[in-house]
């Protein structure tokens, strides 16, 4: 799937496609799972399935104090443990669980809004 937003001035950091198993951000296509910010990309996540995400491996994203972290937990939505998304939504943050290709498309159009977004991104 293409998306047809251009890249914002500023070297903000935009997802321009997404395809199962691969995401063109900024023209580098990406086929590991990434953490990305309008500023920051973190590529090789460590969790490469939904089942291997865990409190630990969001830390880097939660550092960034986002208003929004958005999950995007790779062809289908599944919602991480509860006790996970519990410590989450206590630090004040917003959360979206999303599928992968729902995650990039709400991205985008948060950064478009200058909103201070998290995206980690499961590829699979």
């Amino acid at each position: 799937m293409k998306f047809t937003m251009d890249r914002p001035a500023g070297g903000v950091n935009c997802i321009r496609a997404y395809a199962p198993g691969q995401i063109n951000v900024n023209d580098k296509l990406l086929s590991t799972s990434f953490v990305i910010t309008p500023t920051a990309l973190m590529e090789n996540w460590p969790p490469q399935r939904f089942e291997d995400i865990s409190l630990e491996h969001l830390q880097a994203a939660l550092a960034l104090a986002p208003e929004i972290l958005i999950i995007g937990t790779g062809p289908a939505l599944r919602f991480p443990e509860a006790r996970l998304m519990a410590e989450i939504q206590r630090r004040g943050i917003g959360l979206e669980v999303l599928d992968t290709a729902a995650a990039c498309r709400t991205y985008n159009v948060l950064v478009s809004e200058d909103r201070k977004v998290v995206a980690a991104l499961l590829m699979i």
